[in-house]
């Protein structure tokens, strides 16, 4: 059986967390796009696992984990985690995979990337770490594959520069490489995991063009990016926060204001300690966006919605959700493509009582406060899809299973 795991806002919803708790009952985890601009923390009693390339269900012993077709991967920095892995007792040898098709990240990708994001007309925010030149490198069908840095005759037509950073990687390498297509194939009738990277409104297509990431985070990259068709996919997970959270520039329509909110945004961002773990930069912070998060589910064809961060508004005394926008005078129930219309609405709102109670440790759904049921219950029905999964709490412990995710519908 087949699971699409992706992000169903921004980004930073918890995706980790939750491919890291899934990858208990699965044989094999694919992480299908992006690079080490993405992060992704693991907490596992005591321990804290911060991820950037490699898989998240690395962690669990006798896992075997891909880094997908769709991915873009700096040797250094793959390197660099598998070593802080290894120094931490986890024994990743013959359990990381990397296909033959995934491309480079070469040295001078990064400084070309921060060059390029001065001279842009709307500056992205970009973490620099060469992730869109290497994908547009791709398109331009310039781009080095992994497969490509393991024959010699490839590697000679290669700057002199790229030679001599690829150099020490090289043998490194050279174990990890598969070719993914054959692989899953052999592994069909086994449980496999396939794990997105950043959110769907970053999604190069479907997000918040310009300001999205330059790879797919949609659903639909799972196939393209990792190894299999569309009609193989069983069931699709979207992940998202209790509110709403953003890194680097663009639009955020529920993004707290000063003015109207008050000091909500550092309230939400020290409990939710909302900074990113790839940047270290604060997350802007909003209210949950129910428009958005409907526009993710109807574009994805997500089955079972992920709700995380519920436990981040235990001492409020009322929560808000945005259920549309007003743009001109004029209401818009749907996520529009338009930058403005985004970044210059006004938000229509419903307000729900808070529970005023601690909820991290509830060991099941039943347990939770009637209050933080009715919120869960008003998203099901405006999104249209179940929440089968409820996070209260950054260990694995704190998670409430209300379906049997890897049971065919």
């Amino acid at each position: 059986m087949n699971i699409v795991v992706i992000g169903a806002q921004w980004g930073d919803e918890g995706k980790g967390k939750i491919v890291d708790y899934l990858a208990a009952e699965s044989d094999i985890i694919v992480r299908f796009s992006g690079g080490a601009n993405a992060g992704h923390t693991i907490v596992t009693g005591e321990e804290v696992y911060k991820l950037h390339l490699v898989p998240s269900g690395v962690i669990y012993p006798g896992k075997t984990v891909i880094l997908g077709t769709g991915m873009v991967v700096d040797p250094k920095a793959l390197f660099d985690e598998l070593d802080m892995l290894r120094g931490r007792g986890i024994d990743w040898t013959g359990r990381v995979l990397i296909s033959d098709r995934a491309h480079v990240v070469l040295q001078r990708y990064k400084r070309l990337d921060t060059e390029a994001e001065g001279r842009r007309r709307n500056p992205i925010g970009t973490t620099g770490r060469g992730i869109g030149i290497t994908y547009a490198m791709k398109a331009h069908r310039e781009g080095v594959r992994i497969g490509d840095i393991l024959e010699e005759s490839v590697v000679a037509t290669l700057d002199e520069e790229d030679r001599d950073f690829l150099k020490p990687y090289i043998e490194r390498l050279r174990p990890l490489v598969v070719d993914i297509a054959p692989y899953l194939a052999a592994n069909r009738t086994k449980h496999i995991l396939y794990e997105g990277a950043q959110g769907v409104l970053l999604d190069l297509d479907v997000g918040t063009y310009p300001y999205v990431s330059s790879g797919y985070s949609a659903a639909a990259g799972a196939s393209l990016g990792g190894g299999i068709g569309p009609r193989a996919i069983d069931r699709v997970l979207g992940v998202f926060k209790a509110y709403t959270t953003r890194v680097g520039n663009g639009p955020f329509p529920t993004e707290f204001r000063d003015d109207r909110d008050g000091d909500l945004a550092t309230k939400i961002r020290e409990i939710g300690h909302e900074y990113g773990t790839t940047t270290g930069r604060p997350r802007r912070c909003g209210y949950l966006d129910l428009v958005a998060l409907r526009y993710a589910c109807r574009t994805n064809s997500i089955d079972s919605l992920v709700l995380t961060h519920l436990d981040i508004y235990d001492s409020f005394e009322e929560i808000k959700a945005c259920v549309a926008y007003e743009y001109r005078g004029k209401p818009r129930s749907d996520f529009p493509a338009s930058i403005d219309v985004l970044s210059n609405c006004d938000l229509v709102t419903r307000t729900f009582k808070g529970w005023n109670r601690s909820i991290g440790g509830s060991g099941r759904y039943e347990d939770l406060p009637p209050e933080a049921k009715d919120y869960i219950r008003f998203i099901e029905e405006f999104t249209e899809t179940n929440v089968d999964v409820v996070s209260v709490g950054n260990d694995r412990k704190q998670t409430m299973v209300r379906r049997d995710l890897w049971t065919r519908s």
